[in-house]
C-alpha cells in the first residue's frame, strides 16, 4: 500500500497540472474566458517552473542546457496564444521529470538496501548491564554497546565479551563465519550469530567499514559520468538541428509560428536528458545485485572499452586460501606453542597466509592465547608481544613466496610452508577473456617459479611480472597506459592499492575489509568469486550499449517527427503528445539495464 501512496505522491504536480488544464477546457466551453485563462496560466506555471529555474541556474553556471528548446516552445505557444499547447507541454515536461525521478529511484532501489541493513539505534552497555537505547550516530569511540543474537553490527570495535561468533557474508559475499575471542576486532555490517556480545567502539559511524561501502554507492549515484557528458555533447548537435528544422518550417510555411511550434513541441523534452542517467544508474543497480559495488559511474563507460586486464595472483586467480603443507620446528618450543604464538598474532591480520595459520592452529586444537602491540607492515610481515617477548612472522626472501618464518628477535624459531590452489572457475574464465580479445597480465609479489606454475595451469598466453613490489605494479600500469591502452586492474590486497588507483579501472575483491585497496578501486567485489570479473565486464558493455541505444533511438524518432511536422503533417498538440510517447519509450528501454 505504501508503494502506491508514494507513486501517487510523486505524480502530484502532473496531476494538478492536468486538473487545471481540464478546468481550462471546461471554462472555455462555458465561455468563462477569464477563469479559463487563470487556470491555464496556473497549469503552465506549475508544470514548467522547475524547467525555467534549472535553466536559469545552468546559465549562471555557464553550462549549456537542452532545455532551451522546451522554454522556446512554451514561449512560442504563449506568443501565438495557443494556451492549450503550452499547458500540454507543461504537463508533459512535469510528467517527464517525475518519470525520470521515479525511474532513478527504481534504479537505486537495491542499492539503498545496503544502508537499510544497519540499525538506527543500539543499546549502550554500562556497569555490566544494558543502559539506554540511543541513535547510532551518537555513539562515540570507546563507548560499549551490546549486540543481541541475529542483530547486524552497526559499528567497528573490539570484543569485550569472552567470545563470539559473527557472520561476515555481507562483506565477503560468502557464507563465512568467524569465531572471536576477547580483544578481537569486530567489523560493522557483520551479523552476530552467537550469544549476545559486548563491543567497545573503535570507529564512529562516519568512519565505520560498512559505512564506507554505503558511501561508495552514494558517490556513484551522485557522480556525473563521461557518458552523461557525451549525452550533453549530442544534445548540442540536436539543438542546432532542431533550430534549423524549426527555421525551415517557419520559412516554407510563410513565416507561420504555428508550424514552427509543432517542430519545437516534438523536440521537447529531449530523451537525452532523461534516459542516459537512468541507464547508467540501472547498470549500478544490476552490479549491486551481483555483489559488485560501482563507486564511480565513469568506470562503467571506461570498462566497456578496456581490452587490457592485469591481475594480482593470490586471492584473485588463486583461492587466496593457502593451506600449510609443512611446519618445520627450528627451536626447543613444542609445535603447539609455536602454533599458539603464531595464531595469537596472525589472528589480527587479513592476509591469506595469516588465515591459513589460524585455521591450522584451530584444527590441531592449539592453545588460545592473547597477543598485544600488534604491528603489521604491508609486504613485510606482522609482529606482536606474547608473554613479554616480541615475535615476528615474515616471508623468507629466498623461498618461492609461499614460505614464512617465525622469529623471536633475530632467532629463527619455525618455518611454515604453504600451497595455494587456482580457483575452480579461473581456467575457464581466463580462456573466455582471451577468446574475447583481452590482453592479459599477472603482476604478483610471488617468485617467478610460483607465478609460472599458475600460468601453466591456466594454459593461456599471459605476460607475468613476478617479485613485484607495489611500486613495480604501479610502474607496470603506467607503461601500459603510455602505450595508449585502456587498463583494468584486478586485485585483492592492500599492496595492490597503488596500481588499482593508477589503472583506468581498478577492481578489487574485498574478502573482508581491504580498506586501502577498496578505497583505491573503482569497482569492489563483495566476495572472492572470480566470475564477478566477467559479470562486471558484461554489465558494463550492456549498460553502455543500452545508454547509446536510448540516445540514438530518442534522437532518431524526434528528428523524423520534426521533419513531418515541418511540412504540416503534425499539429503542435500532436507533436507534444508524440514527444511524450518517445520519452516514455526511451525511459522503458533505459530501465532494462537494471535487469
Amino acid at each position: 500500500m505504501s508503494k502506491k501512496i508514494n507513486l501517487l505522491h510523486a505524480f502530484r504536480i502532473p496531476a494538478v497540472v492536468l486538473s487545471a488544464t481540464l478546468f481550462y477546457a471546461l471554462f472555455l466551453i462555458l465561455k468563462l474566458e477569464t477563469l479559463a485563462i487563470i487556470f491555464v496560466l496556473f497549469a503552465i506555471l506549475l508544470g514548467s517552473y522547475r524547467l525555467f529555474y534549472e535553466t536559469a541556474v545552468s546559465i549562471l553556471k555557464k553550462q549549456f542546457a537542452l532545455d532551451y528548446i522546451a522554454i522556446l516552445a512554451i514561449l512560442v505557444s504563449l506568443a501565438t496564444q495557443q494556451y492549450l499547447v503550452a499547458a500540454i507541454l507543461a504537463l508533459m515536461i512535469s510528467s517527464g521529470r517525475t518519470l525520470e525521478d521515479y525511474g532513478v529511484s527504481q534504479a537505486k532501489k537495491s542499492l539503498t538496501k545496503l544502508a537499510e541493513r544497519i540499525p538506527n539505534e543500539v543499546f549502550l552497555w554500562k556497569n555490566g548491564k544494558i543502559s539506554e537505547k540511543i541513535k547510532i550516530e551518537k555513539i562515540r569511540k570507546n563507548n560499549e554497546i551490546i549486540i543481541r543474537k541475529g542483530e547486524v553490527i552497526g559499528l567497528d570495535g573490539v570484543l569485550v565479551s569472552d567470545d563470539g561468533l559473527t557472520d561476515e557474508s555481507s562483506l565477503t559475499g560468502e557464507p563465512y563465519t568467524i569465531e572471536k575471542i576477547q580483544g578481537d576486532p569486530i567489523r560493522s555490517g557483520t551479523i552476530n550469530i552467537g550469544n549476545p556480545i559486548v563491543i567497545k567502539i573503535t570507529k564512529e559511524q562516519k568512519d565505520s567499514a560498512y559505512n564506507k561501502i554505503v558511501e561508495m554507492v552514494k558517490n556513484a549515484q551522485n557522480e556525473k559520468s563521461p557518458m552523461v557528458r557525451m549525452a550533453d555533447k549530442y544534445s548540442g548537435v540536436f539543438t542546432v538541428v532542431t533550430l534549423a528544422v524549426t527555421g525551415f518550417a517557419y520559412a516554407i510555411s510563410g513565416f507561420d509560428l504555428t508550424r514552427a511550434l509543432a517542430v519545437l513541441a516534438i523536440a521537447t523534452p529531449c530523451p537525452l536528458i532523461i534516459a542516459t542517467p537512468i541507464a547508467l544508474l540501472g547498470g549500478v543497480n544490476a552490479s549491486s545485485k551481483k555483489h559488485i559495488i560501482v563507486k564511480k559511474l565513469a568506470s562503467l563507460e571506461i570498462l566497456s572499452r578496456a581490452k587490457v586486464l592485469i591481475f594480482d595472483k593470490t586471492g584473485t586467480i588463486t583461492l587466496g586460501r593457502p593451506r600449510i603443507t609443512e611446519l618445520k620446528n627450528l627451536s626447543d618450543f613444542k609445535n603447539s606453542e609455536i602454533l599458539a604464538i603464531s595464531e595469537s598474532i596472525e589472528r589480527n591480520s587479513l592476509h591469506p597466509l595469516a588465515k591459513a595459520i589460524v585455521n591450522y592452529a584451530k584444527n590441531l586444537n592449539a592453545p588460545i592465547i592473547h597477543a598485544t602491540n600488534i604491528e603489521e607492515k604491508i609486504g613485510v610481515g606482522i609482529s606482536g608481544v606474547v608473554s613479554k617477548k616480541t615475535y615476528t612472522l615474515s616471508k623468507l626472501k629466498s623461498q618461492d613466496g609461499m614460505t614464512i618464518g617465525l622469529f623471536e628477535a633475530k632467532k629463527h624459531i619455525a618455518t611454515f610452508k604453504f600451497e595455494d590452489e587456482i580457483k575452480e572457475e579461473s581456467k575457464e574464465i581466463v580462456k573466455n577473456l582471451k577468446n574475447q580479445g583481452f590482453e592479459l597480465f599477472i603482476f604478483t609479489g610471488d617468485k617467478r617459479e610460483a607465478a609460472d606454475k599458475v600460468v601453466r595451469n591456466l594454459g593461456q598466453d599471459i605476460v607475468v611480472m613476478a617479485e613485484a613490489s607495489p611500486e613495480d605494479k604501479q610502474r607496470g600500469i603506467a607503461q601500459l597506459k603510455k602505450q595508449g591502452k585502456i587498463t583494468a586492474m584486478v586485485g585483492d590486497g592492500i599492496n595492490d592499492a597503488p596500481a588499482l588507483a593508477l589503472a583506468d579501472v581498478g577492481m578489487v575483491f574485498s574478502n573482508e575489509e581491504q580498506t586501502a585497496a577498496s578505497e583505491a578501486a573503482d569497482l569492489v567485489f563483495l566476495g572472492g568469486n572470480f566470475s564477478l570479473v566477467i559479470d562486471s565486464l558484461n554489465i558494463a558493455k550492456r549498460t553502455i550499449y543500452i545508454a547509446k541505444q536510448s540516445i540514438f533511438f530518442g534522437i532518431g524518432l524526434s528528428v523524423v517527427g520534426m521533419i513531418f511536422a515541418s511540412f504540416g503533417f503534425i499539429p503542435p498538440i500532436g507533436g507534444a503528445f508524440l514527444q511524450e510517447a518517445i520519452d516514455v519509450a526511451v525511459i522503458i528501454n533505459a530501465l532494462r539495464t537494471s535487469r
